[in-house]
């Protein structure tokens, strides 16, 4: 029989529970009882052949706790007068939470619903609209809310986030809870305390006023005579905040760009050239670089999606820049060391020039071989030392 279940009806409320329908009504003082739930009961025509199943379906259905069951009285020409089933009401919120077994939860709720409207009530338009995921951090909100306060009081205060001095709250908690604290901070700062350019995680720092840590761009001289600090040696291994880097404009006219720590530290020597130390995909810390604009600049990545979409975003600040060793021929040169590139990307590269695109379309539709990689460090380093001495 298709009639409507205890348990089919269990579930109807446990999704309004789950869509936070229940306990968003309670931070957003709306009711949404009494509320009918959907029945489907027996038809004329089973009433005959399955009344001893009617009345246990019926039985089982009054016997539910905190609910109503709404009978419609009938008249059968074989039974006489009865009653069935006709609607099954939730008349309160406290019904439906002690029906579906969540009366803890809804009063945790009710308990971090009545603090935040407290202490912070901006806040609570967000709980009504995201009462599960306030409900997920039951046992941090107050430090949250210690988070929004500091912030309220210190707005774009250009610290660094282990200077904030909250009590019982460290940096660490803040650094890990930075995604929900964007969307809190949002509700409760005023709009010129926050930098609506920036976004995400990574960009928390920026976007409410605090000190980021300073990129840094790894870089060596490979011409022994233009070396920074100790003229004739290319060993040098220097470091520089962006900013740094930005004023540096050495004297050189080639820059080699590499994803590899080891390709970085054993790069041949290259007149009148340096090398930088790549970091995937973040070239946001060379953008302020300009004289970077004025230098041939080599890119050396892995053959694969994602080497050429490194590629195609280093482009997309300097588009001058010039694959290095990202080609057919040494691709097919180092056969016996190709790899399998995990995750592929697909999407379209409209910086490649031919030649790239070529490759890249193989690669992305596998027609060399399913999810071809050739990892840079495989590369020979012989084969390296000619294509440099193969350079205009």
């Amino acid at each position: 029989m298709s009639w409507t279940t205890p348990d089919e009806l269990r579930t109807q409320v446990k999704k309004l529970w789950e869509r936070g329908d229940l306990l968003g009504s309670l931070a957003a003082g709306e009711s949404l009882f009494p509320k009918r739930l959907m029945l489907k009961g027996p038809t004329s025509a089973e009433i005959a052949g399955h009344f001893d199943d009617i009345r246990q379906w019926i039985s089982e259905l009054r016997a539910m706790t905190h609910c109503r069951v709404e009978m419609r009285e009938f008249r059968h020409r074989v039974f006489g007068a009865n009653a069935l089933p006709e609607a099954v009401w939730i008349d309160t919120i406290e019904d439906a939470v002690a029906f579906v077994g969540k009366q803890r939860d809804a009063a945790r709720f009710t308990t971090l619903l009545e603090t935040t409207r407290r202490r912070e009530a901006r806040l609570v338009p967000w709980i009504a609209r995201r009462p599960l995921r306030a409900l997920e951090l039951g046992d941090v909100w107050n430090q949250l809310l210690d988070v929004c306060a500091w912030f309220e009081a210190h707005p774009r205060p250009n610290v660094y986030l282990r200077q904030i001095d909250i009590p019982d709250v460290h940096s660490k908690f803040i650094e890990s809870y930075r995604g929900v604290l964007a969307e809190l901070l949002d509700c409760v700062l005023p709009q010129e305390a926050i930098d609506l350019s920036c976004s995400g995680v990574n960009q928390f720092a920026t976007r409410y006023g605090l000190r980021d840590k300073p990129l840094r761009i790894r870089f060596r001289m490979l011409d022994a005579d233009k070396a920074l600090l100790a003229p004739g040696s290319t060993e040098q291994d220097v470091t520089l905040d962006a900013a740094s880097f930005a004023r540096l404009d050495p004297d050189v006219q080639r820059i080699f760009i590499t994803e590899n720590e080891i390709n970085f530290l054993a790069f041949p020597s290259v007149k009148d050239s340096m090398v930088i130390f790549g970091a995937g995909y973040g070239f946001e810390m060379l953008a302020n670089a300009k004289w970077l604009s004025r230098r041939r600049i080599h890119y050396w990545g892995d053959i694969d999606t994602h080497g050429f979409a490194i590629l195609d975003q280093l482009r997309s600040l300097f588009e001058h820049v010039e694959s290095f060793l990202m080609n057919r021929e040494t691709l097919l040169a180092f056969r016996s060391q190709w790899d399998r590139e995990e995750k592929q990307t697909v999407r379209d590269l409209p910086r490649l020039n031919r030649e790239e695109q070529a490759l890249y379309d193989d690669l992305r539709d596998n027609r060399l071989r399913s999810n071809l990689r050739l990892e840079q460090e495989k590369v020979g380093f012989g084969w390296v030392e000619v294509a440099l001495g193969g350079l205009r």
